[in-house]
């Protein structure tokens, strides 16, 4: 049995009260700190659930999963969080090879039916939400669904949802995001290179590189907003700057386009050695890219990086960008006077730590948005 709950904190924390569309309306206590989750359940059986230990106590607001069956409790939706994304499928038609989130091939259509229960008890206020997978646009339909639910429930949620954009090869299935008139939605897609069989390769599809280009510029004639991706790697990194100048001359209309830093989870972790590059060695090839698109008038983030591995003139465009549940601080960290700006690492990070990590004494001072330092190819 699953139940989902919205919190509403009473007694000053010591109580709280569920409501929710398949939760009756009664007290639930949360004891031992917030350790331990105290109800009853729909026969009137009090049941208890000990949170882990690396699971925070809900707040007000938040949403959770209850599974009577197997004891365990987890958050959907944390309504303090910046980070909150609808974790829609597990199964993908890619195989990228540094995926954080290796895909299964399984019916977990039920998270369709949970995600659309759940988004009426989402706080309005939510500033931002995620679809994220798996690949996204495999429900077909069902992503039709969600996507107008986040419109009519949340019409003041800015939506990001991350796909490889090939099922956007048809003009009719683009339509169909254009068609929802969806207020601030913008597709994560990747290009991983200019060189077809070079991204075919990285996520091991054949193919996919004519698909996901004909899915972008089909969305954009349907005016869905675009962010292009490049994760930074063995692979992608010695056509990093050809690649940053194939997007900017044949996609000058994405609304942004990021390049990031690698995550040691999932299959990156098992293909480590086949892409793990030291990003405090790949600087003046991030500088090239971003100044091949910077200076096209294209905006360019750069996430996943500490600023101490980038050199300063790329500091303008480093993003606070890692999840606030996987994002960690080391003790270098602790004493930098740039910690506030700095997005620190992922947690997977002690897998192989990057080097050149180092406290600032000092904030350096901010250089101008386009490095003036590279002639852009025209």
């Amino acid at each position: 049995m699953i139940l989902h709950s919205r919190i509403e904190v009473q007694d000053g924390g010591k109580h709280i009260r569920r409501v929710g569309q398949r939760v009756d309306d009664c007290q639930t206590a949360l004891l031992a700190a917030g350790r331990i989750l105290q109800f009853n359940d729909e026969e009137g059986i009090v049941r208890y659930i000990a949170l882990p230990e690396n699971l925070h106590p809900p707040q007000e607001g938040d949403i959770l999963r209850i599974d009577l069956s197997a004891g365990t409790i987890g958050f959907l939706y944390r309504k303090a969080s910046p980070h909150n994304a609808l974790f829609i499928t597990e199964r993908c038609n890619s195989r990228c090879i540094m995926c954080s989130q290796p895909p299964r091939s399984i019916d977990d259509d039920y998270l369709i039916e949970e995600i659309l229960e759940m988004l009426p008890l989402v706080s309005a206020e939510t500033v931002e939400m995620g679809i994220t997978g798996g690949e996204p646009t495999l429900l077909g339909e069902k992503l039709i669904q969600v996507i107008q639910s986040l419109k009519n429930n949340l019409p003041q949620t800015a939506v990001h949802m991350l796909t490889n954009g090939r099922a956007f090869k048809s003009q009719q299935w683009a339509k169909r995001i254009g068609d929802i008139q969806h207020q601030d939605l913008m597709l994560g897609i990747p290009v991983y290179s200019d060189i077809a069989r070079l991204h075919d390769f990285i996520v091991q599809s054949q193919g996919a590189f004519d698909e996901t280009i004909r899915g972008i510029l089909n969305l954009a004639s349907h005016d869905v907003p675009i962010e292009i991706r490049v994760v930074t790697h063995k692979q992608s990194l010695p056509r990093l700057r050809e690649t940053a100048l194939y997007i900017a001359r044949n996609f000058p209309f994405v609304r942004q386009v990021a390049l990031m830093g690698l995550e040691l989870v999932g299959f990156a972790r098992s293909n480590i050695d086949a892409l793990w590059e030291e990003p405090c060695e790949y600087g003046d090839t991030l500088i090239e890219a971003v100044s091949e698109l910077s200076c096209r008038g294209v905006k360019v983030l750069i996430f996943n990086h500490p600023l101490c591995v980038l050199p300063q003139k790329l500091w303008p465009y480093a993003v606070k960008s890692i999840s606030d549940w996987k994002n960690v601080y080391i003790k270098e960290c602790e004493l930098c006077a740039v910690r506030e700006r700095c997005g620190g690492l992922f947690a997977s990070s002690e897998v192989r730590r990057p080097k050149g990590i180092k406290p600032f004494s000092e904030a350096p001072a901010s250089p101008p948005q386009c490095p003036a330092f590279v002639t852009a190819s025209l």
